[in-house]
């Protein structure tokens, strides 16, 4: 049995929001609800509801910039930053920028629709 796996087909989460979400790794790919890995594409004027996620979330910027909402504090990243916001921390994350953001988000353990808790909009 090889102890590595090579993802060559992630899963393409449908959204109607304009945002791409390849999960590599995770629930939707590969049944795994240890930790997830996508990689995202944030269009301008993009943004999602608030949130209290029940899993640690780790962002790393590509390229572009992405807003972040934490408990209040409005914090942006740019291409080779990353973040850390411990779970069951309210965010709101949101790209109210002209060029598009792509980073990895990764979640542990993996991200849920219902763990995620995301507040009505």
């Amino acid at each position: 049995m090889k102890k590595y796996s090579v993802q060559t087909s992630p899963f393409i989460v449908p959204t109607t929001d304009g945002k791409i979400i390849k999960e590599h790794f995770g629930l939707a790919s590969t049944s795994n609800s240890d930790i997830s890995i996508a990689h995202m594409i944030a269009p301008p004027g993009w943004s999602e509801p608030y949130q209290t996620p029940e899993f640690d979330e780790f962002t790393f910027i590509i390229k572009g910039k992405k807003q972040f909402i934490i408990e209040g504090e409005t914090i942006v990243l740019e291409a080779g930053q990353s973040i850390k916001i411990t779970k069951n921390t309210r965010v709101q994350y949101s790209n109210p920028f002209t060029e598009p953001c792509e980073y990895l988000a990764i979640c542990k353990p993996a991200f849920s629709i219902d763990l995620v808790n995301r507040e009505p909009s």
